[in-house]
């Protein structure tokens, strides 16, 4: 009996081909809008290494395009009740995706402002979906990630422990230009290989309870 189709091999593990029907769809979401910004430069790197993948489709995500005000819907997002055109078009755009990969920058502990209002916006897109987390700071951004996974078990998102940890001291030339180290490629399959087996099951999930 033939096997598995096979995709292709990346970091010693191979990855099953998915017909394009049956892809998981995950978002890159570009957690920064600051003048100056490296989350830009940090996703785009994200991408280029996962996007020969064939066990998942990767788009960016940059929540500087929809120019979210802070949140100014009178019903809680938890209602779906939405009137704004800002908030209709960005949850279209998260409704499409079966999980997230976020990329965050730590200040003072946390995410950036810009990043949580986007999350706040919405609710019943986020639902039972996977997020990894790509963090960058002077402590490699561990701190914000970790505000950020208290935040997705509010609204029912599955955090993969699998992270990636960039250190504004030995990834970035000058604390400036972004030149990570190649060891970093790794982990960012590790963590999409997460991402990609929970929101897997979880679309499942999603689809049965729609029957």
């Amino acid at each position: 009996m033939p096997g598995p189709e096979r995709g292709n091999k990346s970091n010693g593990r191979w990855r099953r081909k998915e017909k394009a029907s049956d892809m998981l769809k995950v978002g890159i979401i570009v957690g920064s809008t600051r003048p100056g910004r490296k989350a830009a430069a940090v996703a785009k790197w994200a991408h280029d290494i996962l996007k020969t993948r064939q066990d998942a489709e990767f788009e960016i995500v940059d929540i500087e395009d929809y120019k979210l005000p802070l949140l100014d819907e009178p019903v809680p997002p938890s209602m779906h009740q939405y009137g704004k055109a800002h908030t209709k078009t960005w949850s279209a755009r998260i409704d499409s995706f079966d999980a997230y990969i976020f990329v965050t920058p730590e200040y003072n502990h946390s995410v950036p402002a810009a990043l949580k209002n986007a999350i706040d916006f919405l609710f019943r897109e986020w639902n039972n979906k996977a997020a990894g987390f790509i963090g960058y700071g002077s402590a490699g951004g561990v701190r914000a990630v970790e505000s950020l996974r208290l935040v997705m078990g509010e609204i029912k998102v599955a955090d993969v422990r699998a992270q990636v940890m960039l250190s504004l001291r030995t990834d970035f030339e000058n604390f400036t230009t972004f030149k990570p180290h190649e060891l970093h490629d790794k982990a960012v399959h590790a963590m999409a290989d997460e991402v990609i087996a929970w929101g897997g099951a979880l679309k499942s999930m999603r689809e049965a309870a729609r029957k």
